[in-house]
């Protein structure tokens, strides 16, 4: 599970996480439980990524640069824990819960945020597996992370009226505001940028 955040190095496109994103995102997407907008949005961000990748930040080398945060792999680690249980897990649950209590209706404003973020994890699984740049890495979690904000706010909105999983669609609003705004956006990105921009120069020289 990355959530968000870059994968440990050692990820593989075929794990058992992205596996496991691949199967909830196909069932969701099987379910009519998603909007045709979000079904959408996949096929758009991967010929996007692939067009990034091709044009404007192409791989500048077949050999991966050490993660950018190595110096702090366990913090990395635990932050990456509280994502998969706060995004994945949680929900998951939830919606099984639901739907095993004739309550599809109910649980269905969750799974758009759900199926967003098992799609990111598998997105994230084939950027890193295809050696991707760093900058075409960071695309991938931004891009579905400012798209799954909406999706989170709909569930909040929802659940304020319902109720049924209130404190865990404002876990979420805070916990994904918070990477995108306070991770992703002020400190991942800008330090990705650096490390490709500082690799073309000396690639240039």
């Amino acid at each position: 599970m990355s959530g968000g955040v870059p994968p440990p190095p050692s990820s593989t496109l075929l794990s058992f996480q992205h596996l496991t994103s691949a199967a909830i995102a196909i069932t969701l997407a099987i379910s009519g439980m998603v909007p045709i907008q979000h079904l959408a949005f996949i096929p758009l961000s991967f010929f996007y990524t692939l067009f990034l990748s091709k044009t404007a930040y192409p791989t500048l080398s077949t050999t991966l640069p050490p993660p950018i945060f190595a110096a702090h792999l366990r913090l990395l680690t635990a932050y990456v824990s509280v994502g998969a249980v706060v995004g994945l897990v949680l929900p998951v649950a939830y919606i099984v819960h639901g739907v095993l209590n004739d309550d599809t209706e109910g649980v269905k404003p969750a799974a758009p945020h759900l199926f967003l973020l098992a799609c990111q994890v598998v997105m994230e699984g084939v950027t890193f597996a295809g050696g991707f740049s760093l900058p075409v890495r960071v695309f991938v979690p931004v891009a579905y992370n400012a798209v799954r904000m909406y999706a989170v706010f709909d569930w909040v909105k929802s659940e304020v009226v319902k109720g049924g999983g209130r404190w865990l669609s404002l876990a979420n609003l805070v916990f994904w505001g918070f990477n995108l705004f306070g991770f992703l956006l002020p400190v991942y990105m800008p330090k990705a940028f650096k490390k490709y921009y500082d690799d073309v120069k000396d690639k240039d020289t």
